[in-house]
């Protein structure tokens, strides 16, 4: 009998040899498992350094509770900790994308245009590996964001 309901995302994938001077080239097959794991790689390491500074601030707003008798000291205080808090608030957000991102790649969707399906340029997804338009697409879309912002 044949198992049923095996879970495709529950075989153990092998592991990518990836060599640590490894960048994604043009002349490879688009989003081949080498690259696949390029990106899987930057996105991980990314999301744990947005984390970490994320520990140092939570440890730096609880150290940094004292009381300010100054009433310019104290307001510049606040205003530091409203600065690192909004920092920090984008930080959280870039998180939640670096994960929609690392689920692309397990979905097989990771590199591709949500809007044109076209492949997403390797230096696009290089320097902004969360994309998920094309850059084309995307300056589409900021144009028409524009226009009704405008109106």
């Amino acid at each position: 009998m044949p198992d049923v309901g095996l879970d495709e995302g529950n075989k153990m994938k092998a592991e990518v040899f990836l060599p640590e001077d490894y960048h994604p080239a043009e002349d490879e097959p688009f989003m081949n498992d080498r690259q696949l794991e390029y990106f899987r790689r930057k996105l991980i390491t990314w999301k744990n350094e947005l984390l970490e500074d994320s520990r140092d601030t939570i440890e730096g707003l609880q150290d940094g509770t004292r009381a300010i008798p100054d009433v310019a000291d104290r307001a510049s205080e606040e205003t530091d900790r409203a600065l690192e808090l909004r920092t920090r608030d984008r930080q959280r957000k870039l998180v939640t994308k670096i994960d929609a991102a690392l689920r692309r790649i397990d979905n097989g969707e990771y590199g591709y245009c949500e809007v044109t399906g076209e492949p997403i340029s390797l230096k696009r997804l290089d320097a902004r590996p969360i994309a998920t338009m094309s850059l084309e697409a995307q300056e589409r879309h900021e144009r028409r964001e524009k226009v009704h912002r405008d109106d």
